[in-house]
């Protein structure tokens, strides 16, 4: 299990998440909501060990890994898709790849991570010495994603790894969200395309201001009028 418990995250003096309590089991898949600015993407880098937390802890399976640096947040089984992908444009695809499989645990497994990989994104396969700049928006999308699993980690985070994606890379994407997630990753999602995202996920949680307006099942926030209308942008 990774706990987040009461953490605030500062950018300067001001508080960019506040108070903020989440947890993510074993195998579970669990998405994070909210409008622009909400402050999703400093929680999910916080959780990765990208962004210094204030005030609160961050636990994976009781071990407190608060101030621990990012190193060790991958050596707790922690991995993230980073917004904007970052990935580096002028290696291959397969060196990007690599890259996520930096530790030695990950090292001795990367034949079976990469083939893993290839069955996952089929396409990757056929591009894999293809400098990483030269693919499509989605495809190196599914390089950052793949990037991640190379790490063979126990929670995956993603930030909007749909944003900026037609509706058909999309639908692939989320494909293979769910499929790492049934063969047992935990997985916690990022994202601002609300229908899709709720139908992958066991739990939610809607972010505004900094702070957890609403979490529950998605059939439960579906169900209130007022979560509906002012952050799923239904009626």
């Amino acid at each position: 299990m990774y706990e987040v418990s009461n953490v605030r995250v500062n950018y300067g003096a001001a508080a960019a998440v506040s108070d903020v309590n989440l947890r993510i089991d074993a195998g579970e898949l669990v998405v994070v909501l909210g409008p622009n600015g909400a402050g999703k993407s400093t929680l999910v880098n916080a959780m990765a060990g990208l962004h210094a937390v204030e005030a609160g802890r961050l636990a994976v399976d009781g071990h407190d890994i608060t101030r621990s640096p990012p190193h060790r947040f991958c050596d707790r089984g922690i991995a993230i898709v980073p917004e904007g992908r970052r990935l580096f444009a002028n290696l291959s695809v397969r060196e990007n790849l690599e890259l996520g499989s930096y530790r030695a645990e990950a090292r001795r497994a990367r034949t079976e991570s990469m083939e893993r990989v290839c069955a996952l994104f089929p396409v990757l396969a056929e591009r894999l010495g293809a400098p990483a700049g030269a693919l499509s928006g989605g495809q190196q999308q599914m390089v950052a994603i793949g990037r991640a699993l190379m790490a063979r980690p126990r929670f995956l985070l993603l930030d909007e790894p749909s944003l900026g994606l037609s509706p058909m890379v999309v639908h692939e994407l989320f494909r293979a969200i769910r499929q790492v997630n049934a063969e047992g990753m935990a997985v916690l999602l990022v994202e601002q395309n609300v229908a899709m995202a709720l139908e992958l996920a066991r739990r939610a949680y809607v972010l505004d201001e900094g702070r957890i307006a609403a979490e529950g099942l998605p059939s439960e926030l579906v169900g209130r009028d007022d979560i509906r209308r002012a952050y799923l942008g239904t009626k």
